[in-house]
This record gives structure tokens, C-alpha cells and sequence, in this order.
């Protein structure tokens, strides 16, 4: 091979090799970015389960200080050893059922996401109306989407596609449901069947208890048949889509709460809130 040759050949090679190393670099950026990645998943798991640490060692904190007080203060020690029994054990309970793992909410809101548009692309392919009910049956909420306003309501077992005479549509096993239940459990009470004090819980439940929303305030008008939700801030996107997990469970307590069928809107908000969730449960007036 002659010298010309090689000077021929030197550019080719020292192409291929920048090539090797930009796909190299390439690479190492990217398994750096992974374990940036697992790194920020792990420390937002600690730093949850901290806060529910902290939490706990609190709740000790105070039930020592008061069982600290029924030896102290023997008049008040009924209270004092009352209020201390319940400190620690709210402390062991906070302690031990720490979670610990957490899903992200853009987790939920990928898998959410073609869910929703499946089940909406089907009821556009039946050509149902845009009606949202949510039907209290056998103990728990069902979705029905009619064909149109006005209609009959569907019978319990029926479903998922209902070809009643009068009601046709789908009747649907709602994300709210399970959502509800969970809250429904958590509940220190019985819950609200008056729709003030059922939005209320309904409100704390979707901030403190399962953190889907970052504020949510109701507004209910008995007379008017309805109780709205402005929420802010959705773990799960826009909340006017199929079936939100949202909204979805409003309508669900709200149907549970009341034990009526009830049809949900949900519409963009102002400035001060995203969405505006509203249940109204005067079906007449609706359709």
C-alpha cells in the first residue's frame, strides 16, 4: 500500500473514531442521567417517609409529655393518661405503616391517560351523548354514559353495553371506586349525607388523604341541587377527560353520600382554580 493510499484512508478512520466516541459519550450521558434519575426517586421516597417519621416521633412526643403530666397533676391524670395512650399509639401506628413506595403521579397519569381515551373513542363509536352519571347500585357507583338525554336509567346488572329499550349506553365500573372506598375506610366518622359537609370531606380527601389535587374548595347549593369542586393543580392532568380519577371520585362520594344518581360536569376554572368539578343530583333539571 503506498503512502498516497494511506493519507487517503486517514480521514475515514478518523471519522469512524469520533463517531466511537460521540456514541461513548453518548451513552455515558445517558447512565448518568439514569442514576440522577433512581437518585432524585430515592430521596423523594425518603424524604416522604421522613415527614411521616417526624410525624410519629410528634405523636410520641406528645403522649409522653402528657402521661409525663398524669404523674405530675393527679387531678387531670384521667385526661392526661387518656390523651398519652392516644399519642403513642397514633405514634406506632404513623411509625409502622409508613409507605414505603411511592408512584409518581406521571406514572398514573401515562397509564391513566390511554385508558381515558380508550373508553371515550368507544363511546363516540356508539355514538353516545356527552352525559356523565354516576348510578348508586348494590353498594357501589357505576358510570353510565346514555345514547341520549333523558333516558331511562339502567337496571343494576345491567352493562357494560346496555341495549334496554329506553337506556342504551354503556354502564361502566368507575375509577372513582376504588379511590372512594380506600377513603371511605380512612374515614373517623360516619360520612356526610348533606352536601356541605360531604363536599368538605370530599375536599380534604382528595389534598390530604390521597394527594391528587394540591386545593380543592366546595361550594354547595342544596336548593340548586349541586355541589361544585374547584380544584388546583390535578396529580392526574386535565380533569375534563373520561372518567377522571378526580373527578370521578367526587361523583362517586356524592352519589354515595346522597345515595342518588347524579350527573357530573366538569369545566375549566378561573384564574383561581383549574377545574370546576360539579355534581348535580336534580336529574330533570340536568337532562
Amino acid at each position: 500500500m503506498s503512502a498516497h493510499d494511506i493519507d487517503e484512508m486517514t480521514p475515514e478512520t478518523d471519522e469512524n473514531a469520533e463517531s466511537e466516541e460521540d456514541d461513548l459519550d453518548l451513552a455515558a450521558q445517558i447512565e448518568l442521567l439514569a442514576a440522577e434519575n433512581r437518585r432524585l426517586r430515592d430521596e423523594y421516597a425518603r424524604a416522604r417517609q421522613s415527614r411521616y417519621r417526624h410525624t410519629a416521633i410528634g405523636l410520641g412526643a406528645i403522649g409522653a409529655l402528657a402521661a409525663l403530666g398524669g404523674l405530675l397533676f393527679p387531678d387531670a391524670r384521667d385526661v392526661l393518661f387518656a390523651l398519652a395512650a392516644t399519642g403513642l399509639f397514633g405514634a406506632v401506628l404513623t411509625y409502622y405503616l409508613t409507605p414505603g413506595r411511592f408512584v409518581a403521579g406521571e406514572v398514573g397519569e401515562r397509564v391513566y391517560a390511554p385508558l381515558a381515551g380508550n373508553e371515550a373513542a368507544i363511546a363516540d363509536d356508539l355514538g353516545l351523548g356527552e352525559d356523565r352519571i354516576y348510578l348508586p347500585r348494590e353498594g357501589s357507583v357505576r358510570l353510565y354514559v346514555p345514547q341520549r338525554s333523558g333516558g331511562e336509567l339502567p337496571e343494576a346488572r345491567a352493562g357494560p353495553i346496555v341495549t334496554a329499550e329506553g337506556s342504551r349506553g354503556l354502564l361502566l365500573e368507575t375509577t372513582g371506586s376504588g379511590l372512594f372506598a380506600e377513603f371511605e375506610d380512612s374515614l373517623a366518622g360516619d360520612l356526610a349525607t348533606a352536601p356541605a359537609p360531604l363536599g368538605t370531606q370530599l375536599a380534604d380527601g382528595l389534598v390530604e388523604g390521597f394527594e391528587l389535587v394540591e386545593s380543592a374548595e366546595p361550594d354547595a347549593d342544596p336548593e340548586g341541587d349541586r355541589l361544585t369542586l374547584a380544584v388546583t393543580g390535578s396529580a392526574f392532568g386535565d380533569a375534563d377527560r373520561f372518567d377522571h380519577p378526580v373527578a370521578a371520585f367526587v361523583a362517586t362520594g356524592v352519589a354515595t353520600g346522597l345515595d342518588r344518581p347524579v350527573a357530573l360536569e366538569v369545566r375549566p376554572g378561573d384564574d383561581r382554580h383549574d377545574w370546576l368539578v360539579t355534581c348535580r343530583w336534580d336529574l330533570e333539571r340536568v337532562t
